[in-house]
């Protein structure tokens, strides 16, 4: 991950799939500051990959990037 925070990342990538900040209450869906250490945890040679659903958009974290997919 980059040097700003977890958190920042995945709100900016809804943001720019144009999510509103109305639109998704990120601490009650996940516990930020856990998924930023099981991300930090994680080798570079380490395939994690977790994802979630927020709305109709699919958020995908890998250790070296953000990515929101709108749902199928």
């Amino acid at each position: 991950m980059s040097d700003r925070a977890l958190l920042f990342e995945i709100i900016t990538a809804l943001e720019e799939q144009g999510l509103d900040q109305n639109e998704y209450q990120l601490q009650r869906m996940i516990d930020a500051e856990a998924l930023e250490r099981l991300v930090d945890s994680t080798g570079p040679q380490t395939d994690l990959e977790i994802r979630f659903s927020i709305g109709e958009r699919r958020v995908i974290v890998i250790p070296s990037d953000v990515a929101v997919l709108k749902a199928s």
